[in-house]
């Protein structure tokens, strides 16, 4: 995959400030490193005009815990048996090694697969790599490009960004951490100055 221009043209600079006046996180190291990463791919994919960006960075930071980390908190024990997401039907530790990784949570074999296949990159034999910043951002590019969630950003459609990056809660139908994908898209449009 070529590189591109630190600032495609059209892009939006994303600096570590952005990112934390997002988010009470202490881990600014993980801000310092997203924020160049960021603002090198989101134009590459184009994800380039502020309401995109905005609902990108809402999306990010929910999903990282306010920018706290780019591994799941949980074990990944859950996942072990999830034959749905390439593991084995076995309790044989493929949960925990394939467990949630990176800006949107990579999760499950057959995802590790085909993501590292898509980068070359071998995330099967080397599944931290899916946590490495900019590999991290590159990955959610792609995840936010396969589900075609631009024009959902385009028509401000939170409730739909969503629900493509981590589903609704079957009982409420709602998707998961919906109040704080509301409160993170609203300081994401206030961070851009579109609020």
């Amino acid at each position: 995959m070529t590189e591109p221009l630190l600032l495609s043209p059209g892009g939006i600079e994303i600096t570590p400030k952005m990112l934390m006046s997002m988010s009470i996180s202490e881990k600014a190291s993980i801000c310092v490193a997203l924020a160049p990463a960021m603002t090198r791919w989101l134009p590459f994919y184009e994800i380039h005009t502020p309401l995109r960006v905005a609902h990108f960075l809402a999306q990010a930071a929910h999903e990282t815990d306010g920018w706290r980390t780019l591994v799941e908190y949980a074990s990944g024990d859950a996942y072990d048996t999830r034959t749905d997401l390439g593991n084995t039907p076995a309790r044989d530790g493929d949960g925990r090694m394939y467990k949630g990784r990176g800006i949107f949570q990579l999760t499950g074999t057959a995802n590790y697969r085909k993501m590292g296949q898509r980068l070359g990159l071998d995330l099967l034999a080397h599944p931290i790599l899916a946590a490495d910043p900019e590999i991290a951002v590159k990955i959610a590019c792609l995840y936010w490009n396969d589900r075609k969630m631009s024009p959902m950003a385009d028509r401000d459609d939170l409730l739909a960004c969503s629900i493509a990056v981590n589903g609704k809660n079957r009982r409420t139908g709602l998707p998961n951490g919906w109040v704080d994908r509301q409160a993170r898209l609203k300081d994401a449009k206030k961070v851009l100055g579109i609020l």
